[in-house]
Formats: C-alpha cells, sequence, structure tokens
C-alpha cells in the first residue's frame, strides 16, 4: 500500500489561513455553543433568529421575515413549517391584501422567546470568551463591515 502523496501548497495558499475557513470555523463554534445551551428548547439558530424578528417586528410576510434573518426562500420557508409545527407561530391574512399570509409569534411562541433572550446573550458571550472585552468590539465591528 503506498502513502498518499501530499501535494505543496500553491502560491503559497494555506487553507487555515483563508478568511472562508476561520469564518466557517468560528460559525461551527457559535453553533455548538448555541446548540448546546439551547438543547432544551429545541429551537436551531435560524429558528431563534426568525422568532427573534417576529418578537421585534409584530406580524410580517414570509418574504420579508426572510430578509430580515438573511435566509434564502428555501430557508426561511422550512424555518416557518417547524414553527409551524410546533405551533411557535401562526398564520393570519393580512388585512391589506387578503392573497398575503403574514407571521406572527403564537402565545406559546412569545411565552418561549421572551425566556430565551438571556440565553442569547449569553451564547455571544461564550462564543467570544477567547477575546478581550476591546479584541469583542473591534471584531464585531468589522464583521459588521463586512455584512
Amino acid at each position: 500500500m503506498s502513502k498518499p502523496t501530499i501535494k505543496e501548497p500553491r502560491a503559497g495558499y494555506v487553507l487555515e489561513d483563508q478568511v472562508g475557513h476561520l469564518l466557517r470555523r468560528a460559525h461551527q463554534r457559535a453553533t455548538q455553543i448555541f446548540l448546546a445551551r439551547f438543547a432544551a428548547s429545541g429551537l436551531t439558530p435560524t429558528q431563534f433568529a426568525a422568532l427573534v424578528r417576529l418578537s421585534e417586528h409584530g406580524a410580517l410576510s414570509q418574504n420579508h421575515l426572510g430578509r430580515l434573518t438573511a435566509m434564502d426562500p428555501a430557508t426561511i420557508q422550512g424555518v416557518i413549517r417547524r414553527l409551524s409545527a410546533r405551533r411557535l407561530i401562526q398564520r393570519v391574512s393580512d388585512a391589506d391584501d387578503r392573497r398575503r399570509a403574514l407571521l406572527s409569534l403564537s402565545a406559546d411562541g412569545r411565552a418561549l422567546i421572551e425566556g430565551l433572550f438571556d440565553a442569547g446573550l449569553e451564547v455571544s458571550a461564550a462564543t467570544l470568551d477567547p477575546l478581550s472585552p476591546q479584541e469583542r468590539r473591534a471584531f464585531l465591528d468589522l464583521l459588521q463591515r463586512l455584512t
């Protein structure tokens, strides 16, 4: 059995130094912390984001909710389907356009999300824990500039 050949990186390319790779690893860290802290709620990060936006804005169309949470149509559709199945959100007809449905928090959804804001803050703090307070501010400022 021959040993696999490992080629030298081309033009100094080192995967571990690339922004996309580092952002993906940081995202994996944040997601892992989120899932551990939110395990009892059964929510994913995208579901939590949708509930937060609905709690902030009230009734929204699915399209608008997707834009506010930076989710593509297929992703937001799946999120809405799962939140609806858990009866955390409800669909109501838009008074201005009967053809359009609006999404809003159900009483159960409102009760759940109200109890999770502190957990969301804890996830951010734990994710940024390796950084000093000054580094945290700088890091978040730089990420905002990239989005």
